[in-house]
């Protein structure tokens, strides 16, 4: 239990685990500034979705568990956050950039420093005034100060956020967890070649059958990482044991075996192992995962079975968009639907300003167009009687006649924009709400800013809709028992 983060003012739900026959449903994420992206909390509320609903079904404690991967090295990743301005914009901060030079250390040793009191201004001023935005800016100033770390932070965030779901948080780089996973890893130092055998010929199948992992497999690459003199390292084999791949230095496995005991935060699983190690720590029936997650689980498959650990099963998380009042507003406005506001080449924006040319206009370049195509037809089959060479001509002529129409409805609609723009902004705005940059919601933006609008009864909202999507996806299975 020592391994749980603990949220304030509220009883730990890793506590339900110590019940007789509980189990676990699985999810995580590596750590993020405000706890990343959307789909973060995505994930978290579909793991707590779907322990219920299995609790429910099985009549046993089932626990949603939160895996926080503070191992994790890629700062570039985890100090850039992303927010929506007061203007509809999407504002894009930094915590600061990590020299090339310097150590890639695991995020639950990169302190945020005194750059995080920017953000949180920034972030505090792109929040509409409220109460709601009190609760949101003093939860996470709770946890993101300049001494705590990227990872701690993330954790004890999501743990105060996420406690009221029954969603438990783990901290896999706790002094407790560190030596529980130990074992595991030197065997799988140990099993090296096998395991990238099997792994290479399990490579193999997914691509064969048109599925692309995404994470490559390397000869002679283990799959646990090491804290070495250049960060967070690869073992890779070598003469006499392994070696760190970017600083070199010799490790034989003996001497791997001495730092398993004594320092074993030092090591850690790479993106394969890693759920294998939940699974190993944790009475796990399922993994709650996204689509490039359920990719890369599917290479990992032959690694239980080598390491003798049971499989969890492997389950999507729920994915959306969280649409605001503005957006609805929009849409009623613009006579639209969420899907056309969605596609490409601003089809919307095209519509409603078409919609605003005059009557009569619309109808006569309708007629110009019917009627110009019906005669040039007429003069392409009498140029076939005359003399069948000049047809070709007469088809062209008839393509240039059409262009022309188009080129007047082009000026005439140029001109009509103009005078829609409040119209086109509005749209270009609720475009920018749910594809930031182009990009989808969920990926970009944090969670935090909603919470200043709505509340954590967002997260009560969110739970009901994912409720819906689990029970329609776990029906017919449950029938079929």
């Amino acid at each position: 239990m020592q391994a749980f983060v603990g949220a304030p003012g509220a009883r730990n739900p890793a506590a339900r685990l110590l019940q007789p026959g509980a189990l676990a449903v699985t999810t995580g994420q590596q750590p993020g500034l405000f706890t990343g992206p959307l789909y973060t909390i995505y994930k978290a509320i579909s793991a707590a979705v779907l322990a219920r609903q299995l609790e429910a079904r099985w009549a046993r404690p089932v626990v949603p568990v939160f895996w926080v991967a503070g191992d994790d090295h890629d700062f570039a990743e985890a100090a850039t956050v992303s927010w929506l301005g007061n203007d509809g914009t999407t504002v894009r901060g930094t915590l600061r950039e990590r020299p090339a030079e310097a150590p890639m250390l695991p995020m639950y040793r990169e302190p945020l420093g005194p750059e995080i009191e920017m953000l949180l201004a920034g972030l505090e001023d792109a929040m509409p005034p409220g109460p709601n935005r009190e609760e949101a800016m003093a939860a996470i100033r709770r946890h993101y100060r300049p001494d705590a770390s990227v990872a701690g932070s993330c954790a004890g965030l999501l743990a105060e956020w996420l406690a009221p779901l029954g969603v438990a948080v783990f901290d896999p780089t706790h002094a407790a967890a560190k030596r529980a996973q130990a074992p595991l890893l030197i065997e799988a130092l140990r099993q090296t070649g096998p395991i990238v055998h099997q792994l290479e010929n399990r490579h193999r199948e997914l691509v064969a059958s048109g599925v692309e992992p995404g994470v490559p497999v390397t000869e002679g690459a283990s799959l646990v990482m090491i804290e070495a003199a250049a960060g967070r390292d690869r073992l890779v084999q070598a003469a006499g044991g392994f070696e760190s791949r970017r600083s070199r230095e010799s490790f034989p496995l003996d001497a791997l075996e001495e730092l398993a005991r004594t320092q074993p935060e030092r090591l850690s699983a790479n993106v394969l192992l890693r759920p294998v190690v939940e699974s190993a720590l944790l009475p796990t029936v399922a993994y709650v995962a996204g689509p490039a997650e359920l990719k890369y689980l599917a290479l990992a498959r032959p690694l239980y079975d080598r390491l003798q650990v049971h499989a969890q099963a492997p389950m999507p998380r729920w994915s959306g968009m969280i649409v605001d009042p503005k957006i609805d507003r929009v849409l009623q406005k613009c006579e639209a639907t969420l899907d056309e506001l969605l596609a490409p080449s601003h089809q919307l924006e095209a519509r409603v300003v078409r919609a605003q040319l005059p009557p009569g206009a619309a109808e006569t370049l309708g007629q110009l167009r019917d009627q110009l195509h019906a005669g040039y037809e007429s003069l392409a089959q009498a140029a076939i009687e005359i003399d069948p060479t000049i047809e070709r001509t007469i088809r062209n002529l008839a393509v240039q006649a059409q262009n022309g129409v188009a080129d007047a409805e082009k000026r005439l609609l140029s001109h009509l924009r103009k005078r829609q723009t409040t119209e086109t902004q509005q749209i270009a705005r609720a475009r920018e709400l749910l594809l930031p940059g182009g990009e989808p919601q969920e990926r970009v933006l944090t969670v935090a800013p909603w919470l200043a609008r709505h509340g954590t009864g967002l997260f009560a909202e969110l739970v009901v809709t994912i409720e819906g999507w689990y029970r329609a996806s776990l029906e017919p299975a449950h029938q079929g028992h």
